[in-house]
């Protein structure tokens, strides 16, 4: 054999075994123990990493395995598929380095130089400090299974699909310093607000966005951080101190319970926040929880939102009225009729149960989008393994028309105290076309 085919035989045995080589993390992976992988679990919890990367159960069909990807999440430039971070070394993420994986997480770059849309969270990840990355990197390459399964893969339109692009928009709006602890500020508030900024991500949703989809800040010294954000037609709400709209009224033991159950202050989760409390909060430790409460309750009032007074004139005098069946305004007859049967005549609903509509910070919220999709597509709080049995809200898309849900919306948003700006017809029309196309009006 002359040395031309013996130097092609070598390097197609070589890339033969490249191809065959058995599926495990990239050779320079740091060292690992139980310990780290079990911490890694625990903070992709606390990220949530299942919930994004995880495709939705079809019912008839095997549950879909976890972190595998392929769930659509709806943007503004269209649909974002999730990919697959198991350890297959396909089509997973088995031959990451640990710096391809910080990298990925913090800049949202993967290897090759492949630039990763913002609905990967990367914003926020990129205040991971270096131990909970290494954590989390153990926990991917040894405590996940791989599975040998391709994600669908994003195609979105010119020139969003231009990924190149995204360096400007990274270099424009990320952020790239680390988590640094507040000196004036205790413990348990800087743990709250590490948590918050970095791993829970929270203002990826409850943050408004910009022209540009880019978050409008990150920390609490924005005056727009936290004061609520709309995403695929849900509107999260203000989490700082507004008393209205946001957590002002709300004290800091019901906020954890409420990310520990889905329940708290006569409250109850719903949408998109339902899979959160499910797949990450659930399981945040009790110090973790209180320190995420501490930190949100510390926040100054920003936002804007309805406001509530339970004490006021008008307040009692709706609650009298309903009582008795006397309340002649529009919505108040389909209220009673529809909606009283669970929420109450008084708003008060039944506590791990029905949520109270009277004072509720979701139901004063300066959008109305969430509580019209709500009313259209009807929901369910989370079930959590410390929470009530979950208690379903019926969907009447096909049962009330538009002017008559923006009636009994605006009549929930203006009663008991609440004051809050009325729902219009057409609010109501862009919900139903928007998630609801094939319901007729």
């Amino acid at each position: 054999m002359d040395h031309g085919r013996r130097a092609f035989l070598h390097l197609f045995v070589t890339l033969a075994a490249m191809i065959a080589w058995p599926q495990r993390p990239h050779a320079d992976t740091p060292a690992s123990s139980p310990d780290l992988v079990t911490r890694g679990a625990y903070l992709a919890k606390a990220a949530d990493c299942a919930g994004c990367h995880t495709a939705a159960p079809v019912p008839g069909k095997p549950q879909p395995h976890p972190f595998a990807g392929g769930l659509p999440m709806g943007s503004p430039f269209g649909t974002i598929w999730s990919s697959n971070i198991t350890p297959d070394t396909r089509y997973g993420i088995g031959r990451y380095s640990y710096e391809d994986f910080a990298r990925a997480l913090r800049e949202g770059v993967a290897p090759g130089g492949k630039r990763l849309y913002p609905a990967m969270p990367y914003p926020s990840f990129s205040k991971i400090d270096d131990d909970d990355m290494r954590a989390l990197y153990a926990y991917f390459m040894h405590g996940v299974e791989p599975v040998p399964q391709a994600a669908p893969k994003t195609r979105l339109p010119f020139p969003f699909n231009q990924r190149w692009a995204l360096a400007f928009w990274s270099l424009a709006f990320s952020p790239t310093k680390p988590f640094v602890p507040d000196p004036n500020r205790d413990a348990q508030w800087n743990r709250g607000a590490y948590l918050v900024q970095s791993l829970g991500h929270c203002g990826a949703c409850h943050t408004p966005r910009g022209p540009a989809y880019n978050e409008l800040g990150y920390t609490e010294s924005s005056g727009a951080y936290l004061a609520g954000g709309t995403n695929d037609h849900w509107h999260a709400p203000n989490l700082t101190g507004a008393a209205g709209a946001g957590l002002g009224r709300i004290s800091a033991e019901d906020i954890a319970a409420f990310l520990r159950t889905g329940h708290g202050a006569g409250l109850a989760t719903f949408g998109s926040m339902v899979q959160v409390v499910e797949d990450s909060t659930q399981y945040l430790d009790d110090r973790d929880l209180n320190a995420i409460a501490s930190y949100l309750k510390a926040l100054p009032a920003k936002g804007s939102g309805g406001t509530y007074d339970a004490q006021s004139p008008s307040a009692r005098q709706s609650v009298a009225a309903l009582r008795t069946g006397d309340d002649e305004r529009p919505g108040a007859g389909l209220y009673l009729s529809t909606c009283a049967r669970c929420h109450r005549s008084d708003g008060a609903g039944v506590a791990f149960k029905y949520p109270r509509l009277a004072g509720n910070p979701a139901v004063l919220s300066e959008k109305p989008d969430s509580l019209i999709r709500l009313v259209l597509q009807g929901g369910r709080p989370p079930s959590t393994g410390q929470g009530p049995e979950p208690k379903k809200m019926p969907a009447f898309a096909d049962k009330l028309t538009d002017t008559e849900i923006a009636r009994v919306l605006t009549f929930v948003r203006s009663a008991w105290g609440n004051d809050a700006v009325p729902v219009t017809t057409r609010d109501v029309k862009r919900m139903r076309d928007a998630v609801a196309p094939a319901v007729s009006h």
